[in-house]
């Protein structure tokens, strides 16, 4: 099989578990000869992973003058937007040659890009019309063309990935129009080769003299339920009587332009202040693959506290580096977290993760025997050789595969008349 260049267009090539997903897809590809290239409409190289920093991936940034919402809203919108002029621009204007285009996240770029026969791979992480709340008909009027076109444009692609069972399922149950498409589950992997490098000989963000330290390690979102993990640490707290050898770190990706990021940075050590809690509990922000490396090799357990969470690689991370797990009941965890083995999944209940965060007080032997199990469970499911012998399968299926747009053709009346609707929408919610 010749070598291909495949291009990717990601919407915001920031810090995240999509990024990560994405640069290591991008650097699966390389390893098998591919070229590959990002296409993005924001691209910080201080808030960004190193691969697209140094170079090892790289990366075009078009389109960030576009606002990414007006006067606070209508981020989804201005979201769409961006990705359809990455598309134009990608079609139109761009020198770099492709085969195959991997995007993800935002679908509505594949409209674009079926126009001109491209073959499009999309990595769908979770339907983008389940991640906001519907509070008002007027919110619901002017998500209504959004979601349909994010269901519609999905259906375009050659093949869809998800990341993992979970996600299948749900895809299934919320694109009601697309029973034919049978989306191929490819878990995301660890960085192994970040994960693998020496700890650094300074371990300043570990508090000392302590003899069991929890970590939780999320973005700084509601969503994330990070709220459950200080709940359950002041629980046990007040079970052993305040005890000085105990310790939570909240670790999380911070991100100054989310006004989310900020609020709930605060919103949280208010409520550490409130439980009494301020001396036991630190807060770190927008952290290194060192500190991430340092943070988990040192604590006893991670705490993961997202509910229905589409998949979650920081569970798979902690496994690899030999670190227990305790985790929501649901959604991806239930899929890597191996329970009673590698950790605990316990309720989104507060007393239920203080229960099982307890044994590890009580039991210090616990954490070197289930960190060996997990580590083994991630070597065995969830190894680079495994993803990269998929995913270039999967790629090779659509770069060998047909390519029509004979349905595309029809839809573009229909797409000119969803962004009129939906800046009628946007005028009605600003004036």
């Amino acid at each position: 099989m010749a070598n291909l260049k495949v291009l990717f267009l990601h919407p915001d090539l920031g810090i995240g578990g999509a990024e990560r997903a994405v640069i290591d897809a991008a650097l699966a590809l390389k390893s098998q000869g591919h070229q590959v290239h990002f296409v993005t409409s924001h691209h910080d190289i201080n808030h960004c992973f190193q691969e697209t920093r140094d170079g090892t991936l790289s990366v075009t940034t078009v389109g960030d003058w576009l606002p990414r919402g007006i006067f606070g809203r209508c981020q989804a919108l201005c979201a769409y937007l961006r990705m359809l002029y990455a598309a134009l621009f990608v079609v139109f204007s761009s020198p770099i040659e492709y085969d195959v285009i991997f995007c993800d996240q935002i679908s509505a770029c594949i409209y674009i890009l079926k126009l001109f026969n491209a073959k499009v791979l999309f990595y769908c992480h979770f339907p983008d019309m389940l991640l906001t709340k519907r509070e008002s008909l007027l919110k619901k009027w002017y998500r209504a063309p959004i979601d349909w076109l994010e269901e519609k444009t999905t259906g375009m692609a050659d093949c869809v990935l998800v990341n993992s069972k979970f996600t299948a399922g749900i895809f299934n149950e919320t694109f009601k129009s697309l029973s034919n498409v049978n989306p191929k589950v490819l878990y995301p992997i660890p960085n192994f080769k970040a994960l693998d490098q020496p700890l650094e000989t300074s371990a300043d963000i570990i508090p000392p003299n302590k003899t069991t330290i929890f970590l939780s390690i999320n973005r700084y979102e509601r969503k994330k339920n990070l709220n459950l993990a200080v709940e359950s640490f002041g629980m046990l707290q007040k079970k052993l009587g305040n005890n000085k050898g105990v310790h939570l770190i909240m670790a999380g990706g911070y991100d100054e332009r989310v006004m989310e990021n900020k609020e709930h940075y605060l919103e949280l050590k208010e409520l550490v202040h409130k439980l009494g809690l301020e001396d036991h509990v630190t807060f770190l922000r927008s952290f290194s693959d060192s500190d991430k490396r340092t943070l988990l090799s040192n604590c006893t357990c991670l705490l993961y506290t997202p509910d229905k969470e589409h998949f979650g690689i920081v569970p798979v991370e902690a496994m690899y580096i030999q670190c227990p797990v305790i985790a929501v009941q649901s959604g991806g965890p239930l899929e890597t977290v191996e329970d009673g083995k590698t950790g605990f999944l316990c309720p989104p209940e507060p007393k239920s993760f203080m229960e099982a965060m307890e044994k590890f007080v009580s039991d210090k032997s616990l954490r070197k025997k289930m960190g060996s199990a997990g580590r083994k469970r991630v070597e065995e499911r969830f190894s680079f050789n495994t993803f990269t012998k998929e995913l270039n399968s999967v790629i090779e299926k659509v770069y060998n595969g047909s390519s029509s747009n004979s349905s595309v053709l029809l839809f573009t009346l229909a797409l000119a008349l969803l962004i009129n609707i939906c800046f009628a929408v946007l005028y009605v919610c600003i004036f």
